[in-house]
């Protein structure tokens, strides 16, 4: 038994050895390159892709689990030396107390630096009318699993704890009680009801598409994602939309757009979107390949786009672009769409920028946006220029 013992420790020895020297190995490399780096920021930040910090955490990582066995291994053998001298052994039950204790201080320490340090970074007051009662739906949330997380984690450690092994004690079997049963089944049922409720409603006032009386139209906006880009479009004086067909998709109609629909000889297209602040935007949301996932979180807007599956979000942006970065002090702070799905290897190439401003700057941007009706379109699909022959006014005279 005990050479099989030594045969697997020397096993656990060697691929310590290995993963020692492949930690070292890659720091050495890491140092190498840097001493003796001449290539431009740009290609450094290309070759730095983190590697040589993932072993120097892992390399760490086995150094205090190494450490933390030899540290166990001592105190067994003071264990055995104590039993042999007739003395009392150390009491593992207190220890393990002890060490539940230690981990509870320990716990809630690393819940205040999560709190203070993460905490300092979440997302800005919401920027849309929509997004303060998403919020308040946010916060209560989480205070309220908070308390219960707090309570739970106490509890668990102190009776931990207060209640070790104690020879000298008589533990109290309680199979059932009926009463506890009741308490921690009803309570939490109610506590969940009452959020689902609340958050039925939310999404439901949300989502309702009905504009409400006496306020203009939304703004139309098509939003189009594909691998691995979002395409926008906005309609023209007229404020429609034309229509849309997938088998119209082609090198140079990459919306699909349907220009047999006179709505759609002045839709534009835009790099950037721009929104007008306190203005009702309906974002007509599309996906021409995989599912995209269109993701503002400023405004707190999600929703899915998936193929063949047309949707869409209302909403009302309440803070200009402008406004925002006086508020956050970031004078190059710029809203963003991102794609919140994973649709392939260029995926973080999926993002554009969103302004919004005021209305007459808004109109502004507008007028100098182009159609899609291009002239590489009209020639592909063979629009024909309808040229009128103007006959010269004649005035017939009789003498």
């Amino acid at each position: 038994m005990g050479f099989k013992n030594l045969i697997n420790s020397k096993k656990i020895l060697s691929l310590l050895a290995v993963f020692m020297l492949l930690g070292t190995s890659m720091l050495f490399a890491q140092g190498t390159e840097s001493a003796g780096a001449t290539a431009s920021p740009a290609a450094d930040a290309v070759k730095d892709n983190g590697l040589a910090t993932a072993g120097y955490y892992i390399l760490l990582f086995l150094i205090v689990c190494f450490v933390i066995g030899i540290v166990g291994k001592i105190l067994r053998v003071f264990d055995l030396t104590q039993q042999i001298q007739g003395k009392e052994p150390i009491n593992w039950n207190n220890v393990m107390g002890i060490c539940c204790l230690i981990f509870l201080i320990a716990g809630a320490y690393g819940a205040y630096w999560e709190f203070t340090v993460h905490g300092s970074m979440i997302l800005p007051g919401a920027a849309s009318e929509h997004g303060v009662k998403i919020d308040e739906m946010f916060w209560t949330t989480t205070v309220l699993t908070m308390i219960v997380f707090v309570i739970t984690q106490i509890l668990l450690f102190t009776f931990l704890f207060r209640y070790r092994y104690n020879a000298k004690r008589r533990g109290h079997f309680l199979p059932h009680n009926n009463t506890i049963e009741k308490v921690w089944t009803i309570a939490p049922a109610i506590v969940l009801t009452i959020l689902v409720i609340f958050g039925f409603f939310t999404w439901q006032k949300i989502t309702d598409n009905v504009d409400a009386k006496g306020e203009p139209a939304s703004i139309n906006i098509d939003i189009t994602g594909h691998q691995f880009a979002w395409e926008l479009r906005y309609p023209g004086k007229d404020a429609r939309l034309g229509a849309t067909n997938y088998k119209l998709i082609s090198g140079i109609n990459k919306l699909g757009i349907n220009f047999k629909d006179k709505n759609s000889y002045d839709d534009l297209q835009a790099d950037t979107m721009y929104l007008p602040v306190r203005k009702s935007v309906r974002l007509n949301i599309h996906a021409q390949d995989v599912i995209h996932s269109v993701y503002m979180p400023h405004f707190r807007v999600q929703l899915n786009a998936v193929p063949g599956l047309p949707v869409f979000f209302k909403f009302k942006p309440t803070i200009t672009t402008a406004e925002m970065r006086t508020k956050l002090d970031k004078p190059n702070f710029e809203y963003e769409i991102l794609c919140n799905k994973i649709c392939g290897g260029s995926h973080y190439n999926m993002k554009k920028i969103v302004r919004v401003v005021t209305e007459a700057e808004y109109q502004a941007w507008l007028s100098q946006q182009k159609p899609y009706l291009t002239d590489g379109i009209k020639k592909d699909l063979k629009f024909a220029a309808e040229k009128k022959e103007v006959q010269p006014n004649r005035l017939a005279l009789n003498n």
